[in-house]
């Protein structure tokens, strides 16, 4: 039985300025969650959880996420064993978004591309909008062919 209970959302002054723990989940049953290296600020990436993921997060103190595009829970590194150990936890305003600060183990990468982050292109704009995207990061920190072999790749077209 999970130790994390959900509060009822009752009153805006409840959901803004208390203290009870009441995330509102989108019509899809997801919140969205920016996670950042607890260490640097770098933004790793923006996953998506449902309750579950929430609360095993939570309690197990590692970041759990739920994929849209494959309709599942997933515990983050179990498969590459980059683990993202949560450092700290917050909630947004009216809470539906979270942030995770982490640890990352391993290597540190977050991206199953087998980037560090996520986010390791530029999007011109500007003067230079409509340029080609601009890798900020110039190197892939593991082979992600040898550290999920066969699994499905979770980028839907």
């Amino acid at each position: 039985m999970s130790k994390l209970q959900f509060h009822t959302r009752q009153s805006v002054e409840q959901v803004e300025e208390g203290t009870d723990l009441a995330p509102k989940f989108g019509a899809d049953g997801v919140l969205p969650c920016i996670t950042t290296d607890a260490a640097t600020g770098e933004v790793l990436m923006l996953g998506w959880m449902n309750a579950e993921a929430f609360r095993l997060t939570i309690e197990t103190g590692e970041a759990h996420y739920f994929s849209r595009a494959r309709g599942v829970l997933w515990h983050k590194g179990a498969t590459s064993g980059l683990v993202q150990k949560l450092v700290e936890a917050r909630i947004d305003d009216d809470q539906d978004a979270l942030w995770l600060r982490v640890d990352v183990t391993g290597s540190g990468a977050s991206c199953h591309v087998g980037y560090r982050s996520c986010f390791y292109r530029a999007v011109p704009h500007g003067a230079e909008a409509g340029a080609p995207l601009v890798y900020v990061e110039d190197h892939k920190t593991f082979d992600p062919v040898a550290v999920y072999g066969d699994a499905p790749n979770p980028t839907q077209l």
